[in-house]
């Protein structure tokens, strides 16, 4: 229920009573008697999941679906997409960038991680435009980044930052133009990239949208169980806080991540550093993610925000 690691399977002799938040989207697989996951042949519910057919979809009430998700039967912005060899990392690398309408250099730039997905599942480009529409957004840019192999690029990794330095922003930026200012954007273990290589370079970032940021984490250690590992980058904030950045943070309330990214806001409150946080009655997945892009657009994005 809160764990795709598999790690917190419950086991089902016979019926089963469980307790859930009031008007929570819950995601859930069964397991096989070798621990391989399938669909509940019960429930045709399907949970939005770029990644994989087998996980159902079950509400308590009725979730609150943010208003500001109706769909855009067309984008006035444009998207170009790119593919070049990679250098930094190997294979074929990929991205989508997308320009608002009518807009005016310089435009802030949003690099986000695990891009293709935010695109086509998340339809973050859709959400800002159906914003925009209103007036409530500022012009600004996305630069959507497929990743190659996540785990190796996006924990704490600082070959990443090689590779946005040297592929990625001379060929968005040379189609985008110089940024205004520059931020990341990701989900678990790319709002860890994100936050981690943005706290870390305040000469390039200013921006930073974490959804369920994979916290437990610490460098040179991927294959360690994520459930258990330590909050090492928590520490380093803790001894150097954030202050240049501006920061949206949220996390479900069905997830291992959910301590770990409350100490984070804890620690953002204190230090006084410009934050965002929300908390969702679902888990670590698609709808808990794109349920809080309204909100984390109109923080970083807002036409009534202070200069």
């Amino acid at each position: 229920m809160t764990d795709w690691e598999r790690r917190r399977a419950i086991p089902a002799p016979g019926p089963l009573t469980l307790e859930f938040p009031e008007n929570a989207w819950i995601e859930y697989a069964w397991l096989d008697g070798s621990g391989q996951p399938f669909a509940d042949p019960d429930n045709p519910k399907l949970s939005n999941n770029p990644w994989w057919t087998y996980p159902r979809a079950v509400e308590t009430g009725s979730y609150p679906f943010h208003p500001d998700l109706a769909p855009v039967p067309s984008l006035s912005g444009s998207i170009e997409r790119l593919s070049w060899p990679g250098g930094v990392f190997p294979g074929t690398r990929r991205a989508y960038l997308y320009r608002p309408p009518a807009a005016q250099d310089p435009l802030p730039i949003f690099y986000v991680q695990d891009g293709i997905a935010f695109y086509r599942t998340g339809k973050l480009q859709e959400v800002y435009e159906a914003l925009w529409r209103k007036g409530a957004l500022l012009p600004a840019a996305f630069v959507f980044i497929e990743p190659a192999d996540r785990t190796e690029e996006y924990y704490l990794n600082d070959r990443y930052l090689d590779f946005l330095v040297k592929e990625v922003f001379p060929r968005a930026e040379e189609r985008l133009g110089a940024p205004l200012w520059r931020g990341l954007w990701g989900a678990s273990l790319g709002g860890l990239a994100s936050l981690y290589l943005a706290w870390k370079h305040g000469e390039l970032f200013r921006r930073v949208v974490t959804h369920s940021a994979a916290l437990r984490a610490e460098p040179g250690d991927p294959d360690r169980d994520a459930v258990h590992a330590p909050e090492w980058l928590l520490g380093q904030l803790t001894a150097e806080p954030p202050t240049h950045l501006r920061i949206s943070a949220d996390v479900g309330l069905l997830e291992w991540l959910l301590p770990a990214n409350r100490r984070l806001a804890a620690l953002l409150a204190e230090t006084e550093v410009a934050h965002r946080y929300l908390e969702q009655p679902s888990g670590h997945n698609w709808v808990t993610w794109r349920n809080a892009l309204p909100a984390a657009l109109r923080f970083q994005l807002g036409r009534d925000l202070p200069a």
